[in-house]
């Protein structure tokens, strides 16, 4: 597979895995209702997150660096939405 190639692989599952948190966390903010939310699930989650991010950054591998900055924001908004409404 081409480079070119292998990239827009990458850049196309970041799309779709960064794309599914959107509607969580719209419904979270538009609700406010995290009774279903898991805590622990969400702390694990932004910080598998992070680590992602981390290491995309020591690869400087953009599909691993641009999905992994743009999906952290709605999964810290969830995080942030449960610590504040439990």
């Amino acid at each position: 597979m081409s480079v070119a190639a292998t990239e827009f692989l990458g850049f196309t599952a970041a799309t779709l895995t960064t794309l599914c948190w959107l509607p969580q966390a719209w419904h979270t903010v538009r609700t406010q209702d995290t009774r279903a939310i898991s805590l622990w699930t969400q702390i694990f989650f932004a910080l598998g997150i992070i680590l992602w991010l981390v290491y995309g950054l020591l690869l400087m591998s953009w599909p691993l660096i641009g999905a992994n900055a743009v999906t952290l924001v709605p999964v810290l908004v969830i995080l942030t939405m449960k610590l504040r409404h439990g």
